[in-house]
């Protein structure tokens, strides 16, 4: 074979392909997804809707709306109150310092103002701290909600939920 030759034509590229050279083969755009050892291809370890890909944040936010929900039930006025979770409670400008034994609070209630209605603030990280299991952590956000309503009603907790304090 002559080696002065020059290479042949290339054929020109299909109509509506960019122009430039072609992507090279064998590469797919996307996640990578493949088959290592003949163990099977790479995937979640659960369905999204599984407890188990939920955070704790996510996690924590369906106790409190489930507890909610409870409670709205009982007591129809609670549908003008709103409910917040927050990660950690933050002394804000011009109100007084907690005693300093009085310890992290867990929850709060915010009186309502001009334009804005009453709140009930759930604090996420010191409530996950104080309960050691899920289920510690459910009873716990309900049993302060209960605690947070009754202040906001002026009612006793008992008034609230007969159940409270039941261990």
């Amino acid at each position: 074979m002559d080696s002065s030759a020059p290479p042949p034509p290339a054929s020109p590229p299909p109509a509506g392909s960019p122009p430039g050279p072609p992507p090279p083969t064998g590469s797919a755009p996307g996640p990578r997804r493949r088959d290592r050892h003949g163990r099977g291809l790479r995937g979640p370890l659960a369905p999204p809707q599984v407890p188990l890909s939920l955070s704790r944040s996510e996690l924590f936010e369906d106790y409190v709306r489930e507890s909610v929900e409870r409670l709205e039930r009982r007591w129809p006025q609670l549908i003008d109150v709103e409910f917040e979770v927050d990660e950690v409670p933050e002394a804000l400008p011009g109100e007084p310092e907690a005693p300093v034994g009085a310890g992290v609070p867990l929850g709060m209630v915010v009186a309502a103002r001009q334009g804005r209605k009453s709140r009930i603030v759930i604090y996420r990280r010191p409530v996950e701290i104080r309960a050691k299991s899920r289920d510690d952590r459910a009873a716990l956000v309900h049993e302060i909600l209960i605690e947070q309503v009754a202040e906001l009603l002026g009612l006793s907790p008992d008034a609230i939920d007969p159940r409270y304090d039941e261990d």
